[in-house]
């Protein structure tokens, strides 16, 4: 009986109410502290309708040695959201539909996406504080 009413129910958030995506226990940086693997069969669903939280995607592939430089700092922007924001990763290489879709033409490229829709883009190794600066201001505007 408990687990049919759990199948049917919605998470929310406990402090602004807001549906929580069935996404957000499998590796969402709210969920765990880690970042979010996305990939071109998973973009739109983890990101694209994921509405309720601003979303940094970080675009990397294994042999940039730049994104080697930003990887550490996407996961300590992880482990410190607190759920104000969720941190993922796409690589390039093997997502090259949604690398295409939004124009990564340099890599590291982070996109900020808020409420399905792209709200900045960040090119380039920048240094945390840039990178937090950024996600800051999609959030105070959330």
């Amino acid at each position: 009986m408990d687990e049919q009413r759990l199948a049917n129910s919605e998470a929310k958030c406990g402090r602004c109410g807001a549906k929580l995506s069935a996404s957000a226990g499998s590796g969402a940086s709210a969920g765990n502290g880690k970042p979010l693997t996305v990939t071109d069969s998973s973009f739109q669903n983890d990101i694209l309708q994921n509405s309720t939280t601003p979303t940094l995607v970080d675009c990397w592939a294994p042999w940039c040695g730049p994104c080697r430089v930003v990887g550490p700092i996407m996961d300590q922007l992880a482990a410190e959201s607190g759920g104000r924001y969720r941190i993922a990763k796409l690589n390039v290489d093997e997502n090259p539909l949604t690398a295409t879709r939004y124009q990564i033409s340099s890599i590291p490229t982070m996109l900020i996406f808020k409420n399905g829709a792209l709200v900045d883009r960040i090119v380039g190794a920048q240094p945390k504080q840039t990178i937090a600066g950024r996600l800051d201001r999609a959030v105070a505007n959330h």
